[in-house]
């Protein structure tokens, strides 16, 4: 297999359709579109459906090496390949984190990678930050799949000076990589989206007023840099990117589940009924009695629930 610049794999490894693949644990160096080497991770697994890979998006401040990250990966290896990669700004990748906008790059050069190794079904399972970043990927790359428009209806947030769920991101607009088969490459053929956000610039809990200061303020920049490992992004977003709720009604016919926990302390549960209500009846809702937020709240029989739940939706 050739790669290109930090490991990306290049357009000449693609195979025909049925080719056989060798498989093995793998760590790259991905290239996105716009240039940012994200470090990635690849576990063959053990499930019985070999064409199948799941990639794991992680929440903010985490990446692929931390204990709750491969607790989940381990699991969901159980059902198909896993993909776990580290967004820009988080452990071994370059780049500084926006928190949500640019990170589809980083999302659809993951789902590529697995395309380029063999797996004819990609499922994306994202957890807070990461939990967004599945869903606007969904209705991103789905709509260069099918040749339509890739280009988000962003637009500036009219007279809003308040941090947003992430706060600071590069400006230029997102868009998907060019080419005609970029979105065939990188698109989900399902979506799990646990512990997201509804909607930016949400602040009504004690933890996301924590975040905002810790992504909005110089120190509270440089306490995520050294303590957290995560190195953010200095500007706000300029456009807004489009939110997880608008994205939800662009996303179906993907089979697409929203989980969520009754004891989230960042997200309360309006933010998942509101992402189930957009879906207009094609998104399942799962709301799961006591449990907290994102991965590390996520317990084992919820992580295997999810992997059977992929493993029958990406077919």
């Amino acid at each position: 297999m050739s790669s290109g610049p930090a490991g990306q794999v290049t357009r000449s490894t693609r195979r025909p359709p049925g080719e056989t693949v060798r498989r093995t644990a793998a760590r790259r160096l991905l290239r996105t579109a716009d240039g940012v080497a994200v470090d990635a991770a690849y576990d063959h697994g053990t499930g019985a459906s070999g064409d199948l890979a799941i990639v794991v998006a992680h929440g903010f401040t985490g990446d692929l090496e931390r204990p709750h990250v491969r607790r989940a990966a381990a699991v969901l290896a159980q059902y198909a390949a896993v993909v776990t990669f580290s967004f820009r700004g988080h452990g071994a990748s370059g780049g500084r984190s926006t928190v949500g906008d640019r990170e589809v790059l980083d999302l659809a050069a993951a789902v590529a990678w697995a395309r380029e190794l063999g797996h004819t079904r990609v499922v994306t399972v994202g957890y807070s930050m990461g939990g967004s970043v599945v869903l606007r990927h969904a209705a991103l790359y789905r709509a260069r799949a099918e040749g339509g428009p890739v280009r988000e209806g962003a637009r500036k947030h009219e007279g809003r000076t308040e941090a947003r769920t992430g706060a600071c991101s590069a400006a230029e607009e997102v868009s998907a990589p060019a080419g005609p088969s970029a979105g065939e490459r990188a698109h989900a053929d399902a979506v799990v989206s646990v512990s997201a956000p509804a909607r930016w610039y949400y602040r009504g809990t004690a933890p996301m007023r924590r975040l905002h200061w810790l992504v909005m303020r110089p120190t509270g920049r440089l306490v995520g840099r050294y303590a957290l490992r995560t190195r953010i992004h200095h500007r706000d977003w300029d456009p807004v990117p489009r939110s997880p709720v608008e994205s939800v009604p662009l996303i179906a016919p993907t089979p697409l589940l929203i989980v969520h926990g009754d004891r989230d302390g960042y997200f309360p549960v309006d933010h998942p009924r509101m992402l189930a209500e957009a879906s207009e009846g094609h998104a399942e809702l799962w709301l799961e009695h006591g449990m907290g937020h994102a991965e590390n709240a996520a317990a084992d029989e919820l992580l295997h629930r999810i992997g059977a739940w992929a493993a029958a939706a990406a077919g």
